[in-house]
């Protein structure tokens, strides 16, 4: 379980098959998870002047791999006793986005992400979504894109002034927005075209149990 809020900036050193050679300060043990770029992979080495991650074929196939290059986020799981100051943020990444135009402004910059429907589905207005491991919240969805406003605190603070029209980068959307898209799709199928679609308390009630 991650924050969504960037620990450091970590230089890859290599990408070769699985493993992922990261230089960082943060000195993690075998077996830990931590969040590069968004996506949860799990250390197989520690050295000296960093640690080595595993990344799964289907890991490899759902990000966007060519970033995992020169610098990426870093940030370790959370810890209960952490203060959770982002958002939830499993490092599940479901998808990919490719930003199509900057904007700046007096206080902050706009950031426009085209991506595909079924992640938009899962995202809301003013609700949370993280980009490439970085907690953000949406200000608008338009039809094939999100629009974030990425504040300069945040813009100083992560590797996205780097980030030009084309990049593509991680999405993982509000895991409780995942988890009711899922249940009432699963329950109501027909959903938006029931006349007779309202959710019983009974559902409601087993929905709400599963958090």
């Amino acid at each position: 379980m991650f924050t969504g809020l960037v620990r450091e900036f970590g230089k890859v050193k290599s990408l070769q098959g699985a493993t992922l050679r990261i230089a960082a300060q943060h000195k993690p043990k075998i077996g830990d998870s931590i969040a590069v770029n968004g996506a949860c992979l799990t250390t197989i080495e520690t050295f000296d002047d960093g640690f080595a991650l595993e990344l799964s074929e289907e890991t490899q196939q759902r990000i966007a791999l060519e970033t995992y290059k020169d610098f990426v986020h870093i940030e370790p799981a959370l810890r209960l006793s952490d203060r959770l100051d982002g958002h939830i943020v499993q490092g599940h990444i479901d998808g990919i986005g490719e930003i199509t135009r900057i904007e700046s402004h007096k206080i902050g910059t706009d950031f426009f992400i085209r991506t595909e429907d079924k992640i938009l589905d899962l995202c809301a207005p003013k609700g949370s979504i993280a980009i490439s491991g970085i907690s953000l919240t949406i200000n608008e969805i338009l039809e094939d894109a999100l629009r974030l406003t990425i504040i300069p605190h945040t813009l100083h603070s992560t590797l996205f002034p780097t980030y030009k029209v084309g990049t593509r980068v991680n999405i993982e959307t509000d895991c409780l927005a995942r988890m009711v898209w899922h249940f009432l799709h699963k329950h109501q199928p027909n959903l938006q075209d029931s006349k007779n679609s309202a959710l019983s308390w009974a559902q409601i009630d087993r929905i709400l149990g599963s958090y």
